[in-house]
């Protein structure tokens, strides 16, 4: 397989003259745009703009500030430049709160909810799925952008380039195939089939401020200073996990685009440029608790097996923290749970751990949990991975 290249550029704060010369930097180490861009094409930004919506110094979306001076750059092409998301429709202009509406009023650019731009169906020959209905503005536009933010993520151990064009399909989509596929490699073949489909030309990471613990919405904001560039989604994914302390084959998405040839996810096939990958990785940087599982299964089966079963992880609701809103039983693709007086309750034998209902929590009332002896052992474990990250 032929060698990607990443740029890696630190940037420590979001102030948008600092960010636009280290993505001017960033850009000229692999190439440029130039080649992938001309006047008058059709460019969509596909940002990371979870629901419900959120400000941005939770470190949920794509911070706008960053999106701006990406915006300050791709508008010297001459492109028609469309920016957008999949959010839900509601009384509450989500995009408001996160700052996406002024800033691209002030940019002057397109800011499109995909729902309302409508959706198109597209064969994919994918590994699980024949066909997908993808955004309109991904299918029509000559060049798609990925500004992904680099988080972790309770399911799927992170959210990067690949996993963030999940949100170029129906949310409604979305929601049942987790239902659909409950086996962690049958969602992440799903992602994958997605990815292949509405593959980017370009994908720009916001890792200025990351997410790390139980993200994607639920953990905590952590500066890491740091934007990565590459016209290979899945060789960027690669680096930004082993920032965090991932390695590529521990991350299920990442792993299946490297096999389908859709990238390089093997980082000895990976040419990093700017500053050395070695240089900025972080071995504190706390791991969502589905990580802990990933290392288990390199234990021999027996072992495996015992340890996966304590290890293992289910929503939970802290009750003095619901208010009630029902985010979480409207995502929860098998409906197990109903919110009763105010409060969510969980019934766990139709429960599919995918942690939906989690990743759509706003008020932390709905966490990852596993018995006593599990948070033991997955204690003793990030010791002992930052140990050994540290002394290597």
């Amino acid at each position: 397989m032929d060698q990607a290249k990443v740029a890696i550029i630190r940037v420590h704060e979001y102030d948008r003259a600092q960010i636009r010369c280290a993505l001017e930097e960033g850009l000229a180490l692999i190439g440029g745009w130039n080649h992938l861009i001309k006047a008058g094409d059709d460019v969509f930004v596909k940002i990371n703009h979870l629901s419900p919506p959120s400000p941005p110094e939770r470190a949920i979306v794509t911070h706008p500030v960053f999106v701006e001076a990406v915006l300050d750059l791709l508008k010297e092409t001459g492109a028609a430049i469309t920016v957008g998301d999949d959010i839900p429709a509601s009384d509450e202009d989500g995009f408001r709160i996160s700052g996406y509406r002024a800033m691209c009023e002030r940019a002057g650019v397109k800011l499109v909810n995909l729902k309302q731009s409508g959706f198109v169906k597209v064969r994919c020959n994918g590994q699980r799925l024949e066909t997908i209905y993808l955004a309109k503005a991904i299918a029509d536009a000559d060049v798609v952008i990925n500004l992904p933010k680099l988080k972790t993520h309770s399911l799927t151990l992170f959210t990067g380039g690949v996993k963030n064009l999940y949100g170029t399909i129906p949310s409604g989509l979305r929601t049942r195939f987790h239902g659909d596929y409950p086996r962690l490699d049958d969602f992440c073949q799903v992602l994958v089939d997605i990815f292949a489909v509405a593959k980017p030309m370009l994908t720009i990471m916001d890792g200025i401020v990351a997410m790390e613990g139980e993200g994607p919405a639920g953990g905590k904001p952590r500066n890491l200073g740091l934007i990565l560039a590459s016209q290979d989604a899945v060789a960027l994914d690669a680096a930004a996990g082993r920032i965090i302390g991932l390695d590529p084959t521990q991350v299920l998405t990442t792993r299946i685009a490297h096999e389908r040839g859709l990238g390089v996810g093997d980082l000895r096939n990976i040419e990093v440029v700017g500053e050395r990958i070695e240089s900025v990785c972080l071995p504190d940087f706390s791991l969502p608790a589905s990580a802990a599982g990933r290392f288990v299964n390199r234990l021999p089966r027996f072992l495996s097996q015992f340890f996966l079963r304590l290890l293992s992880i289910r929503p939970g609701v802290v009750t003095r923290n619901c208010v009630g809103c029902a985010a979480c039983q409207n995502a929860c693709p098998v409906s197990a749970i109903i919110v009763r007086k105010g409060k969510a309750k969980i019934d766990r034998s139709i429960c599919i751990q995918c942690m939906c209902c989690h990743e759509v929590c706003r008020y932390n009332a709905i966490v990852p949990m596993r018995s006593r002896a599990g948070r033991i052992i997955h204690a003793v474990m990030n010791a002992g991975r930052r140990l050994l990250a540290a002394s290597a």
